[in-house]
């Protein structure tokens, strides 16, 4: 007893070193760790076994970068396979283009260059015809073979060989370039409104030549037909261009301007030519006004011509006369011609039927002159001592031209000596001025 007694107090106690580690002072230290996530949701899968597992791959989803370089490529291959298509085409039509540039360089060979201008009179058979040129006589000669023949016809623009005259192209394009610049593309920008007085001869320019455009049933209501023209005339600066520009402006129809002298053409028979080519242009853009300025150069009455250049003229006016008054009706084309020596004109080109009215511009009276002097002084900066009445009652004769040139005259002598405003004696100045140079003109022995 005595002996078991320390020996089993030495098992329970024993000294302190003796403590084992990992006791209850390490299970107070530890901290608590939540378990791991599980790998994967749901049942449990058996796994495979055998060869065909060994040999399966696991799914693999592509990532965001791995599509767009996947787009990337398939764009890049069809931007390839586009190149490949283009560059077979072009290795197949390569021989194609060399053949037809060598026709095309052999068919210019045969036309010749240049080419002359000429026109189609007849067609004899399918490879010859006769043509004329402006310089010279007609000719029998022979078609090209490479010549569209179903767009031949009489009177058409042909091209013809330099030295035999054979027919090689036709021109498609048939209106004269100097008729296409006669057409009037943007508006004149003088109304009515700008015009003083000459209220009688606006009310018979629209009865005649607008109202026809716009409202032809009331001649038809009426029984009548409308006029074919009116002719302008009067003294010089009296406004007869001003309010054919007015028309143009106010009208919504084709407007044809031509100067009397560019119907004198050098060679023989190009100005009758341009004169039908004219009015069938007018025909074509119909409704149309055909405004006919300085209609003296070509209208004067005819007299045993000595020269070709005089014979010439007369030809000209001759289908002037028949285009206004011929076989073919003109439709809803109205002409305006403007002449101040209406007495030089040939009686049959004034006759009723080709110039149905006849509207006189006289010279303003003081009614008129007044408005037409509010017109051109409405934008000037005038002084107090300015009295417009002085001019208006005045006893020379002005015309609207010479009031114009009045009011400008004055403004320039205002800016000569650096003023804003322009006084009455730069009017009075500038009317001594405008009619001295009206009257006298230019003194004897200038020049000398």
């Amino acid at each position: 007893m005595g002996q078991g007694t320390p020996g089993g107090m030495g098992k329970q106690g024993g000294a302190p070193g003796d403590r084992k580690p990992g006791g209850d002072g390490d299970k107070k230290d530890r901290k608590f760790e939540p378990p791991a996530a599980p790998s994967r949701v749901g049942r449990k899968q058996r796994k495979q076994k055998g060869p065909e597992a060994a040999a399966r791959l696991p799914p693999v989803a592509p990532l965001s970068k791995c599509r767009l370089r996947l787009l990337k490529l398939e764009r890049v291959k069809d931007y390839l396979l586009m190149e490949e298509e283009f560059v077979a085409a072009q290795e197949r039509l390569r021989p194609t283009e060399d053949k037809t540039e060598e026709d095309r360089s052999k068919v210019d060979d045969l036309r010749g260059t240049p080419m002359s201008v000429g026109s189609l009179e007849e067609i004899i058979d399918e490879s010859h015809a006769i043509v004329s040129s402006s310089v010279g006589p007609e000719y029998y000669v022979g078609i090209l073979s490479f010549v569209d023949k179903d767009q031949l016809e009489p009177g058409c623009s042909i091209l013809m060989h330099n030295k035999v005259l054979s027919v090689v192209g036709i021109l498609q394009d048939e209106v004269d370039p100097m008729v296409s610049v006669m057409k009037v593309e943007k508006a004149p920008l003088e109304s009515y409104a700008d015009i003083g007085g000459l209220d009688a001869q606006i009310q018979e320019i629209k009865e005649a030549v607008e109202l026809p455009l716009t409202h032809p049933e009331l001649y038809e209501d009426i029984g009548i037909r409308p006029p074919k023209g009116v002719i302008l005339y009067g003294e010089p600066g009296t406004g007869k261009t001003l309010l054919a520009k007015a028309v143009a402006n106010s009208t919504s129809a084709t407007f044809l301007r031509v100067v009397g002298s560019e119907l004198i053409q050098k060679y023989l028979g190009d100005g009758p030519k341009l004169v039908r080519e004219l009015f069938r242009v007018a025909d074509d853009l119909s409704p149309s006004i055909v405004f006919i300025d300085e209609i003296d150069a070509v209208g004067t009455k005819r007299y045993d011509a000595h020269s070709g250049g005089e014979r010439e003229i007369q030809r000209t006016m001759l289908e002037l006369l028949n285009q206004l008054d011929g076989f073919d009706s003109r439709g809803d084309v109205k002409v305006i011609l403007a002449t101040n020596r209406i007495e030089s004109l040939d009686p049959a080109l004034l006759r009723p039927g080709r110039i149905d009215r006849k509207i006189e511009f006289p010279l303003p009276d003081i009614k008129t002159r007044r408005r037409i002097f509010q017109i051109h002084t409405s934008k000037m900066t005038l002084a107090d001592d300015v009295n417009l009445e002085e001019f208006v009652m005045t006893k020379d004769e002005f015309s609207g031209a010479d009031i114009k040139a009045i009011c400008t005259e004055a403004g320039l002598l205002a800016l000569r000596e650096r003023r804003m405003k322009v006084t009455h004696p730069d009017f009075k100045k500038a009317k001594e001025k405008v009619m001295f140079k009206k009257k006298e003109g230019v003194p004897e022995g200038l020049y000398m």
